[in-house]
């Protein structure tokens, strides 16, 4: 079995993951909020993987009544862009992102933001 700490490599913390974090700004209730999360993940790792990386990373240390539940990982593929240095040219490695969504009314307290 995978260590989750190498599955997932690092929060993907941009304006637009930050504002997926927060849930739909129209939902004025916080119980109904359905927040979304980013994160690099490991290339060889599959959705079901980063959903248990995921709950066991944040559920450690916490009740079954406070315990976060991942509801979808969807993941995206992001290819290397070229790199020129001088007249060498090379590239990025690839990467992988995992958008996580949770349960309606959870979230995150040590995402990065």
């Amino acid at each position: 079995m995978k260590n989750p700490y190498d599955i997932i490599v690092r929060p993907h913390i941009t304006e637009k993951a930050v504002s997926l974090s927060y849930g739909d700004p129209r939902i004025k209730d916080e119980e109904d909020l359905v927040r979304k999360y980013t994160f690099e993940v490991a290339t060889s790792a599959n959705k079901i993987e980063i959903k248990q990386a995921i709950e066991s990373i944040y559920n450690e240390g916490k009740k079954k009544d406070q315990a976060i539940s991942v509801e979808s990982v969807r993941t995206i593929k992001v290819l290397g862009k070229k790199r020129r240095r001088g007249r060498s040219v090379g590239y990025e490695p690839n990467r992988k992102k995992a958008v996580i969504t949770l349960a309606k009314g959870q979230m995150l307290e040590d995402y990065g933001v």
